[in-house]
């Protein structure tokens, strides 16, 4: 949908969730010196302020990225994240946060290319100018869930595709996962990192069992929560589903989340799950 703005959300627990995974699969991708090929299907407009405009609306980023700024206290992957959040920032003031295309950006070497799309006419303005006409990186105004199978697979065949719409209409929940079994009939060996939100329980249980009857094979699901799933309007945890996982991921994130839920639930009612969605 085009009246969505993630400004709303930067820096938030969801974010938190998201870029932690993000950056671990990117580094372990960047172990090997053959190049590799990332593709954000839902770039948006590539950071944010957290000092001014939207994301002062609700203030998220309180509960996220806010309560690990200062913190001395983190597992190894999570701190990891924090500091590159930190690069961001032109002092020890959390003013600033980025999207994935700045993260991505940041840990891409110079063998590496990336693909972004998005569909809003605002953001794709505001993506292009903090590109900054990177010849290794390359901007569209399309829609990423669809225009992005034709990259695949990628010239390098190693790569990462990261999906993650707004989910701002029902339908997406399937279409995701219609899009996510296509990409993979065409790029097998590739990862692909699904990002989620639980505002609905049913549809997440549905979205599992689409991926799960898709062919797919070696698939996680990292969820975190800040609180019990609700009937009330609003999101209470995220996850990340990861085909084609680093075989470091699953310890990252059992050393990562059990800290997580604790520091960014709300009242004790943090909570996480790790899960094998489908085996090898």
């Amino acid at each position: 949908m085009l009246s969505y703005r993630h400004s709303f959300h930067a820096g938030n627990f969801a974010d938190v969730l998201k870029h932690l995974v993000l950056i671990r699969i990117l580094e372990h991708l960047s172990k090997k010196d053959k190049p590799f090929c990332c593709i954000d299907t839902h770039a948006g407009p590539g950071q944010y302020a957290l000092d001014e405009g939207y994301a002062l609306t609700n203030r998220e980023f309180e509960n996220g990225i806010s309560k690990l700024w200062r913190r001395d206290d983190l597992p190894e992957c999570v701190a990891r994240y924090v500091n590159i959040i930190k690069q961001f920032n032109n002092s020890d003031q959390l003013t600033r946060y980025p999207g994935s295309p700045l993260i991505i950006k940041q840990l891409l070497r110079t063998q590496d290319r990336l693909f972004l799309y998005e569909l809003h006419s605002m953001e794709i303005t505001l993506l292009t100018a903090v590109i900054n006409k990177n010849r290794r990186i390359k901007a569209f105004h399309a829609d990423g869930l669809q225009s992005c199978i034709g990259l695949l697979p990628p010239n390098e065949r190693r790569g990462l595709v990261l999906i993650d719409p707004s989910y701002e209409i029902k339908s997406d929940y399937t279409q995701v996962a219609e899009a996510l079994i296509k990409m993979h009939k065409r790029f097998a060996g590739g990862v692909y990192a699904l990002w989620y939100p639980v505002v609905e329980r049913s549809r997440i249980q549905e979205l599992e069992q689409n991926i799960q009857a898709g062919g797919i094979k070696n698939v996680q699901l990292f969820e975190l929560g800040i609180k019990a799933d609700t009937s009330l309007h609003g999101m209470t945890s995220s996850g990340m589903i990861v085909v084609n996982p680093p075989w470091t991921l699953t310890i990252d994130m059992q050393q990562a989340l059990p800290v997580l839920a604790k520091i960014l639930g709300n009242n004790g009612e943090g909570f996480y799950r790790i899960h094998e969605l489908v085996g090898e």
